[in-house]
């Protein structure tokens, strides 16, 4: 495993397929960058402010990846990812020598099936498999980690330049899947973790300041728990990451590590669950917080 450093190259033209959250911010990084972007969203409406900022937009998806270099899809599940790149042949319009580098969370196995379909299909097409550790906020400013697998090429490095912080390169096209649900586990505990210690400090009478000052520059607190406990205590719920996400993130785990191996993280994820069916779907994972109004 190494840490890859990125070196200034020509600017690719890049299609950016699904503009939620996530691939409208990326999005939005690679306009910054002066860079020409195609998007495409199966809701037309989430693209209209891309257009706005210099963005070509296309109808029809196959359409928007046809002339371009690097094609990046954030598709929310792996059906919906194989139904616009496989199905609806998105993938056979892609030029030769292009590169499909997909970026949103869909597992270990279906990022293997995909990338086993696009060789079968497209072997002159590279697919990078490059989930991210990071948010709305690191994604608008560049500064991801970039978790990505497959082949290393040149001619990717400006889009993770633009877009990350580091690229860590971890092996063969699956293999950034893996480390991005380790992470996201790692990711659950630390949010559960501010949510119970904000509800026990609430039930135990200690004041948020006092809690504040007992965990700044303490080693138990990472910026990001603190981060989501500073939410949480101001029921500041716009979604960075929402909770109905994280959730879907912690089912890809209990799927891929199967029983013994993560129950914290099942226990966790059952709890999300009875929140996101209660209503905060949409919300960040800051409404984690038990007892909010109690």
């Amino acid at each position: 495993m190494t840490i890859g450093t990125h070196e200034q190259g020509p600017a690719p033209l890049v299609a950016v397929i699904g503009t939620g959250t996530m691939g409208a911010a990326m999005a939005r990084r690679l306009l910054g960058a002066q860079m020409d972007v195609h998007v495409w969203a199966r809701h037309a409406a989430s693209t209209t402010a891309l257009v706005d900022l210099g963005a070509t937009r296309f109808e029809q998806a196959p359409d928007a990846v046809r002339d371009v270099d690097v094609v990046i899809t954030m598709l929310p599940t792996p059906d919906a990812t194989a139904d616009v790149m496989m199905r609806g042949q998105t993938l056979d319009a892609m030029r030769p020598g292009s590169i499909w580098v997909q970026m949103a969370t869909l597992g270990v196995e279906a990022t293997e099936e995909l990338a086993a379909e696009t060789l079968n299909r497209r072997p002159d097409v590279a697919f990078i498999d490059a989930p991210v550790s990071g948010s709305r906020e690191p994604a608008e400013s560049g500064q991801l980690l970039i978790l990505a697998s497959g082949t290393p090429a040149s001619s990717i490095e400006p889009v993770f330049a633009a877009l990350g912080r580091d690229t860590l390169w971890l092996g063969p096209a699956g293999a950034g899947s893996a480390m991005k649900l380790i992470l996201n586990t790692w990711l659950a505990f630390q949010t559960e973790g501010a949510a119970e210690a904000a509800a026990l400090a609430e039930r135990l009478g200690v004041p948020t300041a006092a809690l504040f000052d007992a965990l700044r520059d303490n080693p138990l607190a990472s910026k990001y728990a603190l981060a989501k406990l500073a939410r949480m205590i101001d029921e500041d719920y716009d979604a960075d990451f929402a909770l109905e996400w994280a959730l879907k993130d912690l089912d890809l785990v209990a799927a891929s590590a199967g029983s013994g191996v993560a129950p914290i993280a099942g226990a966790i994820a059952e709890r999300w669950r009875t929140l996101v069916n209660e209503g905060s779907s949409g919300l960040d994972v800051s409404a984690a917080r038990p007892g909010l109004g109690a």
